[in-house]
């Protein structure tokens, strides 16, 4: 990826994209040292504080160790990097295909749920069993249009996560919805068959209430695995024709 001049419309967020690329790509591979911030600055055709601040986004996003008065070493983003890396990964598509993002987190998507209904209807309290059941009613009520039982969907699940009572697990959540599942809008043709199964998820919302752990991990496991197993299709007929 050749070093050329950046529009000056966003300076900053343009040479972190190209730096963050480079990291990814394996352009700058781990271990090795950035160019300092004047060659930076001069290859980019940018002032040093466009390029100071997007160094700052890179350490932030722990690709790179910075060094007061040394160099700026690249990490193996395999090895340190959390799960808001998901985002950087799928704006530089030639690491990892946006479909196979999309397969990843839906399958990451379908382990979390399962495991956080079986704690919900373990441990969750009264007021949160009740929350958990009127998400599930609402969403029985949303109708076939995909956009309000998308919004029931995120809605009864956050309740479920919440009663679940495991903060990482909520962390995780609001990382996916935040990001549309950090990859941008997952297809609608993924996530068709969950969506409209609106009994499905109003049974799991009762399992939930009723304590039924085992029963809610398994229902809840079989409707998240749906659009995961859609995405993870898509995969394997890509992967085929390549």
């Amino acid at each position: 990826m050749p070093i050329q001049p950046v529009q000056r419309s966003s300076v900053s967020d343009q040479v972190f994209a190209r730096l963050r690329d480079g990291v990814l790509t394996g352009e700058y591979p781990p271990e090795s040292s950035l160019p300092s911030e004047r060659q930076l600055s001069e290859a980019f055709g940018v002032n040093r504080h466009a390029v100071r601040e997007a160094l700052k986004r890179m350490q932030q996003a722990q690709l790179v160790d910075i060094s007061h008065g040394g160099a700026t070493r690249v990490r193996d983003w395999r090895n340190c990097a959390g799960l808001d890396l998901a985002v950087q990964l799928a704006q530089a598509g030639d690491v990892l295909p946006v479909r196979t993002l999309a397969r990843d987190m839906l399958e990451m998507r379908a382990c979390i749920g399962a495991d956080a209904a079986r704690l919900a209807a373990g441990r969750a309290d009264g007021p949160a069993r009740a929350a958990v059941l009127l998400a599930g009613r609402r969403y029985a009520e949303a109708g076939p249009d995909l956009d309000r039982l998308h919004a029931a969907n995120v809605l009864l699940w956050r309740r479920i996560v919440v009663a679940a009572g495991n903060v990482a697990y909520l962390l995780a959540f609001n990382t996916l919805v935040a990001h549309a599942y950090a990859i941008a809008p997952v297809p609608a043709a993924h996530r068709t068959d969950e969506l409209l199964d609106t009994g499905g998820h109003l049974q799991l919302a009762e399992f939930i209430a009723n304590g039924y752990s085992d029963d809610a991990e398994r229902l809840a496991r079989h409707l998240l695995s749906c659009s995961a197993a859609a995405a993870a299709q898509e995969v394997r007929a890509v992967e085929g024709k390549g």
